[in-house]
Formats: structure tokens, C-alpha cells, sequence
């Protein structure tokens, strides 16, 4: 009779075995935040083919499924993959080519850096640089040439600005592009004066400066240097916002052999020749890469006082500029309201948001869930904001925006016009939700910078006390979804993407600490542990 039981006994501890179904990967013992509807909170999942199969206990796990391979996650918390909502794939890429500016004291440091990089880099037949800020420097005026046509005087310089709406180039690159006079740009200016340009380049003007392009193979090794930055600080998904013709060409190609694997939701470049290009190609989705909405620019930036005002700068006898005409703003906008393609617009300043949400309202009156998208949403007139609830428009912010212009923004546009400046609160109450991201390489990309711009709204020290704007600032649930589910969200994903839940592409991190209970000064110091995209370890620290 023993002899007979435990026989039995064998049997059904083989016959579960075997029952146990076979699937890629479990992860265990782990603090999942699934950013379901209901903002659940389990402790193990399974993956298989690249998706998410079910999420519950561990010890659950551990009895239905028999796993290749198995994370011990050690009590961990595990998020969905975090998802940059606008950001600028191959801008840092070629960034990590260029000489770095970023926090230059003043222009004569630049000029110093330039050179220390221009010792590195001899063979290069121009001088390519970003990052750089007036607004840290003394006096904060605007560069020229003068510095740069000393320092170089027979090698082409450019020199773009921290937010890309302005540059500097020297003599030796003006004369190349034949930038001799003064002349008019719409939407853009030349700095000088009597008619002599002072290599100073605002908004569409930049255009007017032909940059050597890296070769197709150096643009590759750059885009992928880029993207192991990003896994490693646990992004998996991006929005590209706004991508030249060429570049998306590129682009599909590098994704069709498999040479990138980072989820790129990119948007097309608009002007009045892309609209009518890529509507009439239609859509283009795959696992990875998707083409299905066009990044429009409005106006310019804050920094460099193109951002579009309904009233003169309160420094500046301006009110900034539009970077398109309103009648052909109006006309690209018609034209994609009467296409499938998602419509997204940079708008910083209280007029360009007034124009841009008045002419979404024109078109999108048979509204249905075009989830059109205002790109920054920084400046705000009181007014305004219920037009994005009665427009259904989406508002995609950047958090470590309000945290580095806090500084200088008020002595642009006065303390009223700064009640409706950076108000993610504000802009989440009227939409109900929010898309965050980072638009780097204007600022870091690591996302937990935003994270904590969002929450605390503090720069990394801590300053000010008792934070900018705190009315504005958001919870640490409704920044973790602005930067996972509701950015999927905002590119039609939320069934794909943006949480764990069954069915959708396991795209998951695991961080060091918890970032919805760690100390706010902690925040930005904690560091991924593990990336998977697709049930694949991408990042894993050693």
C-alpha cells in the first residue's frame, strides 16, 4: 500500500510538472507596478514571444509556467519600460559627434572647449558644436563670430543653441553658405547690424547653413551608441519629434535588418511637401518602428525669444515669431485632418498655443480620436486651457523644461503671463492626461530627471526650496503613467504598450530603488538594473 501511494505520489508531481506550460521568461519575487487602470501592484509575471502572458503571485508563476529563463528580481521594483514622449533620436546621435557645450560658463569657455576638441578631432573639415546657453553666461547676450573667426579663421564653425532654435556660426561658414547681408527670413532672423550679419542665427535662418552629414555607416554606429545610453537608463520606447525625409528613410532601413531595437514612434517633418508625401504613402507600422503623424513647428523657443507672444517680451521689444504663416499652418492642418495621420504641433509661446489649438478646433469637428497632440504647452493664456478638453487635445510636456528655464523665464514674459507658464496641473486637469518626455538632447534623457522635475519641481539640488510652481506639480502616479501608459497613449499604443498587462510587449526595467517611495532628492541618482524589450535583455548592469 506505501509502495502503491507513493507511486501515486510521483505521478502527479510528474504529471504537473509536464502540465506546467512552457514559455521564454518569468520574473519572481519582484514589486511590480503594472500601471494598469487600477495602478495594481504584483509580484512575478510570465513572458512569451515577446509579450506579456500573465501577471500574479510568484508562488502562482512558479506553478503554472516552466521558464527558460528566470529573473529573481530580490524584491525590486519592476515598471513598464519608461517611454519618452518626445524626444530627438538622431539629433543625439549626432550630438555625440559634435563638441559638447552644455554648461559653458561663457562663451571664451566654448571657444576653449572647441579647441580642446578640434585637438581630438583634426581631421574634421568643420567644427560642429552644441548645448550652449547665453542665459548661464554674464550679461547673457547672444554670441557672434567675433570669438570663433579668431580662434578659427580658416576652418568652418556652427554651433547650435541648448534648444536648437538659434546658433552661431563664424565667417568661414557664412561665407560658404554665401550669408554675406542682412536679409529677411520668414519665421527666423540674421543677427547684425548695417546690413553685416554677426553670425548669429535664429529658427529658420539655421537653415540657411549646409552641415556635413556623417556617412551612412557612421550614422548607424551613432544611432546605436545613442540607444545603449537610452536602455541604460530604462527607456524602451520614444517619440521621435519631427524626422527629416532622408532620416526616416534611414531609419527603416536600419530597422528593417535589425539594427536597431529601441521602439521609435516617429513623427514625419511637416511642411506643405511632406503632407502631401506621406499621406499619400499612408501609414507605416511594424514591431518596432512606426510612421503614422507629422511633428508641425509653430513658433520658436523661449531662450532665444522666438516663442510666439501675444504681448512684446517684458526684456525684449519682440513678440517673437511663427515659423510658418498662419494661413499655411491652416493649410497643412486641413490636410491632415482630412488624412488617417495624427496631427502634433511645437507651440511655446501664449500666442502660437492660441493659434494652434484654434485651428485643431477648426478641423477637428467631427472629432474622432484623432488624439492630436500640442508639443510643450509652455506658455498658456488663462482662457485657453479648456480648449484642450473641448478639442480633446493632447498636451505633451517636458518637465526638466520648467525646471531649467525657471531661472530666466520669469524676466522674459513677467510674473502674470508666468500663472499660465510650465502648468502641468493645470493641463492634466483639463485633457486628464498628460504625455511626458524629455526632448532630448535639449535636455538629459534620462527619464527619472523629468520624473523628479515633475514631482518636486527642483533642479538636481534641490533649488528652490519648496519647489517652482508647486501648484503645478504633478503625483508620482500620474508622472509614472504620463511617461509609460498615457505616452503610449498618445501614439495610439495603449493596447500595445506602456504596462504590464497580458498581451502587451514585455517592455519592463528594473530599478534599484522605488521611485514612488524613495526620497525626492534620491530620485535622480537611481539607476536601472535591468532593460528588456520584447522579453529581450537589452540592458542589464554588471
Amino acid at each position: 500500500m506505501k509502495k502503491l501511494f507513493f507511486l501515486i505520489t510521483v505521478a502527479l508531481v510528474l504529471w504537473g510538472c509536464s502540465s506546467r506550460e512552457v514559455v521564454d521568461l518569468v520574473v519572481i519575487n519582484a514589486k511590480v507596478y503594472t500601471v494598469n487602470p487600477e495602478f495594481d501592484i504584483a509580484e512575478a509575471f510570465a513572458v512569451k514571444d515577446g509579450r506579456f502572458l500573465f501577471v500574479g503571485a510568484t508562488e502562482e508563476i512558479r506553478r503554472k509556467f516552466k521558464a527558460k529563463e528566470t529573473i529573481d528580481a530580490e524584491g525590486k521594483p519592476v515598471y513598464p519600460g519608461f517611454y519618452d514622449a518626445h524626444a530627438h533620436f538622431p539629433g543625439l546621435a549626432k550630438f555625440l559627434a559634435q563638441a559638447d557645450l552644455s554648461g559653458s560658463g561663457s562663451f571664451e569657455e566654448a571657444v576653449d572647449r572647441l579647441k580642446a576638441w578640434e585637438q581630438k578631432n583634426p581631421d574634421k573639415s568643420w567644427i560642429i558644436g552644441g548645448g550652449w546657453d547665453q542665459n548661464l553666461w554674464p550679461g547673457k547676450q547672444f554670441p557672434s563670430k567675433d570669438l570663433l573667426d579668431k580662434a578659427f579663421p580658416n576652418k568652418a564653425v556652427f554651433l547650435s543653441r541648448i534648444d536648437n532654435h538659434a546658433a552661431v556660426a563664424n565667417s568661414k561658414a557664412l561665407e560658404l553658405n554665401n550669408i554675406t547681408n542682412i536679409r529677411k527670413i520668414d519665421g527666423g532672423l540674421i543677427g547684425g547690424k548695417n546690413n553685416i550679419p554677426d553670425g548669429l542665427l535664429v529658427d529658420n535662418a539655421m537653415g540657411l547653413i549646409n552641415i556635413p552629414q556623417p556617412s551612412e555607416e557612421e550614422y548607424l554606429e551613432l544611432l546605436q551608441t545613442a540607444q545603449d545610453s537610452l536602455f541604460s537608463v530604462g527607456l524602451t520606447s520614444l517619440v521621435d519629434a519631427g524626422v527629416s525625409v532622408n532620416a526616416l528613410e534611414l531609419l527603416k532601413k536600419f530597422y528593417e535588418n535589425g539594427q536597431l531595437k529601441i521602439r521609435d514612434y516617429a513623427m514625419v517633418s511637416a511642411s506643405p511637401e511632406t503632407v502631401d508625401d506621406y499621406i499619400g504613402r499612408g501609414f507605416y507600422e511594424s514591431d518596432r518602428l512606426d510612421i503614422r503623424s507629422f511633428k508641425i513647428m509653430g513658433d520658436g523657443a523661449l531662450g532665444s525669444r522666438g516663442a510666439c507672444l501675444l504681448e512684446r517680451y517684458a526684456d525684449a521689444p519682440t513678440k517673437g515669431f511663427l515659423l510658418h504663416s498662419p494661413d499655411g499652418l491652416d493649410k497643412m492642418i486641413e490636410k491632415i485632418s482630412n488624412s488617417p495621420f495624427q496631427a502634433n504641433t511645437h507651440a511655446i509661446g501664449d500666442s502660437a498655443n492660441r493659434i494652434l489649438l484654434d485651428l485643431y478646433g477648426k478641423h477637428l469637428t467631427n472629432n474622432t480620436d484623432r488624439r492630436w497632440r500640442i508639443e510643450h504647452a509652455q506658455i498658456v493664456s488663462p482662457e485657453d486651457f479648456p480648449k484642450f478638453r473641448q478639442f480633446s487635445i493632447i498636451p505633451s510636456i517636458q518637465p526638466t523644461h520648467a525646471t531649467s528655464d525657471m531661472y530666466w523665464a520669469k524676466d522674459r514674459i513677467g510674473a502674470e503671463r508666468m500663472k499660465g507658464a510650465y502648468a502641468y496641473k493645470h493641463l492634466l486637469n483639463e485633457y486628464g492626461k498628460v504625455a511626458i518626455g524629455s526632448d532630448f538632447p535639449v535636455e538629459r534623457f534620462n527619464p527619472l530627471y523629468g520624473f523628479h522635475a515633475a514631482v518636486a519641481r527642483v533642479n538636481a539640488n534641490g533649488f528652490p526650496e519648496g519647489g517652482f510652481q508647486m501648484q503645478d506639480a504633478l503625483t508620482r502616479e500620474e508622472a509614472l503613467r504620463g511617461m509609460t501608459i498615457w505616452a503610449a497613449y498618445s501614439c495610439f499604443q495603449e493596447h500595445r504598450r506602456g504596462a504590464i498587462e497580458n498581451g502587451k510587449d514585455a517592455d519592463f526595467i528594473i530599478l534599484e530603488d522605488d521611485i514612488m517611495t524613495a526620497p525626492a532628492e534620491n530620485l535622480r541618482t537611481i539607476r536601472t538594473l535591468r532593460t528588456v524589450v520584447g522579453g529581450e535583455t537589452v540592458f542589464l548592469r554588471k
